[in-house]
């Protein structure tokens, strides 16, 4: 086990890659843009998840929890990665629908996530690896836990905190009125669901969305994009059939390479350049890849790249 992060003085790939990229495949620009389909299948998800919640109104508490693992987590979490695909305005062409829009279908997550996940996830994009501003790499607490078997099962069981929690510590900024908004709709959402339907209506959404991104095969996402596998290789993709759940969001390099390529669109984005990915290491099961974050005492916190950036002072 690593006493400490992987430091590069390398720029991130992916901005190279697409250079070359398209200097050999002009073409890739012809996926460029939002996706039709995806206002749909989002609008449908919300309206299934809410009839979850109705229909578990006077339910068992045991059946809420096993509901939300099996079925409301993973649409909660194609609803968080759909969000994802909005933030980088892949829905809409005009931003500012795609926003307003991520309000929206942030209501069956049951707590406001969409424009604060937005920042930090742009920045994530234009300073991947920069120790102060990606906040998608644990903190150096993180990193010194996730050092034995029994502490990082923990850590995944509770990963859905760590995420929300870390840009608080990492890259703490003053709230936007945007992410006010969000945060008022989101709280007069949920007050209407407690008074129409219940207590165990409302917390049926919040624990959908914490319990997937725990021990559950989907939250395989988290640890393969990212974290070292493979010396050298700081992102990974993994193209198995959980993407069809999770907008293809499994497609990471691709992703990186193309931000603005949407999820539904990035499998035909390595069939026209196989020969830029048929070298890089994919993970071939999310549910292993958790399985080998734990097990394994090579992997860990400290299995992330990290940079650092000269800044200015003002």
């Amino acid at each position: 086990m690593s006493n400490g992060f992987i430091w590069s003085s390398a720029d991130e790939p992916h901005a190279a890659r697409r250079r070359e990229m398209l200097r050999t495949h002009p073409e890739i620009k012809e996926l460029y843009g939002p996706c039709s389909r995806t206002k749909y299948v989002c609008t449908l998800l919300v309206g299934l998840q809410l009839s979850l919640a109705f229909l578990l109104r006077d339910a068992p508490w045991w059946l809420i929890v096993l509901v939300a693992y099996a079925v409301g987590g993973v649409i909660n979490q194609a609803l968080l990665l759909a969000i994802h695909e909005l933030s980088h305005n892949l829905a809409f062409r005009k931003p500012w629908h795609n926003r307003v829009f991520g309000v929206f279908i942030n209501l069956p997550v049951g707590v406001p996530v969409a424009e604060t996940f937005r920042y930090y996830h742009l920045r994530h994009h234009s300073h991947q690896g920069d120790e102060r501003l990606d906040t998608d790499i644990p903190t150096e607490f993180e990193a010194r836990l996730l050092r034995h078997r029994a502490s990082k099962l923990l850590w995944l069981s509770c990963q859905g905190f760590a995420y929300a929690l870390r840009p608080l510590f990492v890259d703490p900024k003053k709230p936007a009125a945007s992410e006010i908004t969000n945060l008022l709709v989101q709280v007069a959402f949920n007050v209407a669901v407690f008074y129409f339907w219940g207590g165990k209506a409302l917390a049926y959404l919040p624990i959908s969305s914490l319990i997937v991104m725990g021990l559950h095969p989907i939250a395989g996402h988290y640890i393969s994009e990212h974290y070292v596998f493979r010396e050298g290789q700081e992102t990974y993709s993994y193209y198995g059939p959980l993407n069809v759940l999770a907008f293809n969001v499994g497609y990471h390099n691709e992703h990186h390479d193309f931000p603005y390529v949407p999820g539904s669109r990035l499998p035909k984005l390595r069939a026209m350049a196989p020969e830029f990915y048929d070298g890089l290491l994919a993970h071939q099961s999310w549910t292993a890849t958790l399985w080998n974050f734990v097990m394994r005492p090579s992997l860990g916190g400290y299995s992330r790249i990290k940079r650092r950036v000269e800044r200015r002072r003002d």
